[in-house]
């Protein structure tokens, strides 16, 4: 939960997964993870964060067309669901804060994990590989579930993170990295 340090002066903190503390106004739009006084590397997400940062275009649509959201505060599919899927998972090594009311940050929502960046990647495209999965064993079409599960037996979501990294030439200044 972010603590104010001096009310009205933009110095929020957020309590992250590892103990430490961050200066909310340090993790801007270009930051996709920074390396934290614990040690470790930590990933920066944002609702404004499109969710082609993680996976390609045409899965982010069937995705929309396939998953019925219920907010009206986010009509479709996107970054907010795909982390919310991880901080389920991952309850003690996501945080997740509401900056909403400091409107010189640019976005609203921010997620902080105890993973870095290609982790994170790593954990979501598993994650939504299993969602995948789980919706087509509902379909009821057991030839479908078996061709989906051999097509999964052969797929390496390192390989594919790697791939797709380095199709959108991802570095620590990019935009999806």
């Amino acid at each position: 939960m972010a603590q104010p340090r001096v009310p009205g002066g933009g110095g929020d903190e957020l309590d992250l997964p590892c103990g430490e503390t961050k200066r909310v106004r340090d993790l801007d739009l270009g930051m996709r993870e920074f390396d934290c006084a614990c040690g470790e590397t930590h990933a920066v997400v944002t609702d404004s964060h499109p969710p082609e940062r993680f996976v390609p275009e045409f899965l982010v649509e069937v995705l929309r067309e396939a998953i019925e959201t219920t907010s009206e505060e986010m009509p479709e599919f996107g970054t907010p669901h795909l982390m919310g899927i991880v901080l389920e998972e991952f309850p003690k090594r996501v945080v997740s804060e509401d900056v909403s009311e400091d409107q010189q940050l640019g976005y609203a929502m921010l997620w902080v994990t105890d993973f870095d960046s290609r982790r994170l990647h790593e954990i979501i495209v598993e994650l939504v590989v299993e969602l995948m999965e789980h919706a087509v064993s509902h379909a009821e079409d057991d030839d479908a579930l078996s061709q989906f599960e051999t097509e999964m037996l052969q797929f390496d979501v390192s390989e594919f993170v790697e791939q797709y990294r380095a199709e959108r030439d991802l570095d620590s200044d990019d935009v999806y990295a």
